[in-house]
């Protein structure tokens, strides 16, 4: 019996914008709803350039804290916050989204987003998180955060813009690199790993 050659590896990337069909998947609810806003922000590798070809999804409680439970649907309808998104980024590598402020899910919680990066020269999506800027106690007493030194925690954190968005910023390597996470079999999180000892484990981007 002959020995089979084994199925090669391949990246989750490039995408390009224009294959994702729905395209108000970016838009957690309508633009100019009560409490909305946006979250937006440019994507760079290694080098400092912009990556024209990334895909983003995110997932968040609503504006109380509460984790949503509806499906929703493959077609937005305007007002059924379902939580989640995804946005490809244009030319330049900006992407943005409509959502609303996350609350905290639990008293005294920093409120945040979960992210992950599909990207050209990945083999797996990267998980991330980006956090609101305000309420400075309980990001102090964020777990995760007080893992981190300074300067990788501000990786984490979204600067808050004067019409009220936020505006946080991925780098997938380089000095400034975001923060990766590793998730293990028992749920827990680990960001000890990776390119700068924080991040989980990366492959180059081409």
């Amino acid at each position: 019996m002959s020995k089979l050659a084994p199925t090669p590896g391949q990246t989750v990337g490039p995408f390009y914008g224009y294959a994702l069909p729905f395209n108000k998947d970016n838009e957690l609810l309508a633009p100019g709803s009560p409490g909305s806003i946006r979250l937006q922000g440019t994507v760079y590798d290694g080098a400092g350039n912009p990556i024209p070809d990334a895909i983003l999804e995110i997932w968040q409680p609503d504006s109380e804290g509460n984790i949503v439970q509806r499906t929703g649907s493959l077609v937005r309808d305007g007002y059924t916050f379902t939580g989640w998104g995804r946005g490809s980024v244009g030319n330049s590598g900006v992407y943005t989204f409509t959502t609303v402020n996350p609350g905290p899910t639990a008293p005294g919680a920093a409120a945040f987003i979960s992210v992950a990066v599909f990207a050209r020269g990945l083999m797996n999506r990267l998980f991330t998180r980006v956090y609101l800027p305000e309420n400075e106690e309980a990001l102090a007493n964020d777990p995760l955060l007080g893992s981190l030194d300074p300067e990788r925690r501000k990786t984490l954190i979204a600067r808050r813009d004067p019409d009220g968005g936020l505006t946080w910023d991925i780098r997938l390597q380089g000095g400034d690199e975001t923060v990766f996470l590793d998730f293990q079999q028992d749920g827990s999180l680990d960001n000890s790993v990776g390119n700068n000892q924080e991040t989980a484990e990366t492959e180059t981007p081409a």
